[in-house]
């Protein structure tokens, strides 16, 4: 069976071009807190590692046939690794107040919880494909899929990363609905979730802080409220065209976490308005050509997993996009392929080069 990047030149192309923009952004708005390392292009550099990788993954990944992934053994395998990492990583020391990442020593950092979602798109693809024709009578079988899903969200809510958590758990009711799971069993998930969200935000000071920063950021714009008001002074300061690559004032220690969690924030304020939609558009025609993939997938795993790996990047996407504009409170995600954040691009692109596969066997069988 042959496998040809080229079915797909425009996503493959699209995904390279982004992830070279993300590195360029990445240089710019980490410069000043790069300096503090002693060199302008430390992250700059340990991004372009993590690139090269990833990139090689992905091509790799298109090689694989996807059907590989949706084996069960294949799936508990990758599954009791995953949560491996996901204990292990709270006997990592903390750092600034979460417990994320396994470090190798000089070598870097990666997140368990990043491979974790894209071994749990396996799960569901596997688990949807396999009962789909019953899912509107889950009965006891959906249970133990939500009990399998709620481990790993939870282990990932406790590090914590509750962004990550609730990422997880949309994106798995929203493929239960598409595969036709009745909307009632959806609005218990969320009435049972609220005793979840009290304790879980309300009950937690500095995500309190942080609903409460976004509702009236303007009241405390020293305090609580610091992070927004940043981030709207950036990216109101780029106005149409942007004030030039390289040129930000805010990333000069104002704007914190500005390669990671506001990277967008920057891109609106050296790029401006047009810089800021054309990044949003990016995503949309990922979007666009996952479903595409999906829809034209040979069999339902496949749908199910090229559906499910669109909406883990989109998703995330316009969650940091909606962050860094205030639409929503402050969270700590990153933006896909352009954040820092190496285990977040080598997923990224791992997913690409999964859904690269799919849609070249959705050709091949076509041929």
């Amino acid at each position: 069976m042959a496998y040809n990047v080229s079915n797909d030149r425009l996503l493959f192309i699209g995904i390279s071009a982004l992830t070279l923009f993300g590195l360029l952004m990445v240089y710019s708005a980490s410069i000043v807190v790069a300096e503090q390392r002693g060199a302008p292009s430390y992250y700059f550099v340990r991004q372009s590692c993590y690139a090269g990788v990833g990139y090689l993954l992905m091509i790799l990944l298109v090689f694989i046939d996807y059907h590989k992934w949706l084996r069960p053994r294949v799936i508990m395998l990758l599954a009791a690794l995953s949560l491996s990492g996901l204990i292990l990583v709270f006997t990592q020391s903390s750092v600034k107040g979460a417990q994320r990442g396994l470090r190798f020593g000089q070598f870097g950092s990666f997140q368990p919880s990043e491979i974790a979602k894209l071994v749990l798109l396996f799960y569901l693809a596997f688990f949807l494909q396999k009962h789909q024709p019953v899912i509107k009578q889950p009965g006891l079988r959906l249970l133990p899929c939500l009990m399998f899903i709620g481990l790993f969200a939870g282990l990932i809510g406790f590090e914590p990363d509750l962004g990550q958590a609730v990422c997880i758990l949309i994106i798995t009711a929203l493929l239960l609905f598409i595969a036709g799971l009745d909307w009632k069993y959806i609005w218990i998930a969320i009435l049972s979730s609220a005793p979840g969200f009290y304790f879980f935000v309300w009950q937690v000071p500095f995500r309190r802080a942080r609903v409460l920063a976004w509702l009236a950021a303007l009241r405390d714009p020293l305090s609580a409220g610091y992070h927004i008001r940043h981030a709207t002074i950036a990216v109101g300061h780029g106005g149409l065209l942007g004030v030039g690559f390289g040129d930000s004032r805010e990333k000069f220690l104002f704007l914190p976490e500005a390669p990671n969690d506001f990277i967008y924030a920057v891109i609106g304020e050296e790029l401006g308005l047009v810089g800021a939609i054309l990044v949003a558009a990016a995503f949309l025609g990922y979007l666009y050509w996952g479903l595409k993939i999906s829809i034209k997938a040979p069999d339902c795993g496949g749908f199910y997993l090229g559906l499910g790996i669109s909406l883990m990047v989109v998703l995330q996407a316009f969650i940091n996009l909606s962050t860094a504009l205030s639409i929503v409170p402050t969270k700590g995600l990153t933006l896909p392929f352009v954040s820092q954040g190496g285990s977040s691009l080598l997923v990224s692109l791992m997913a690409t080069g999964i859904l690269l596969n799919i849609s070249s066997q959705r050709k091949t069988h076509e041929g």
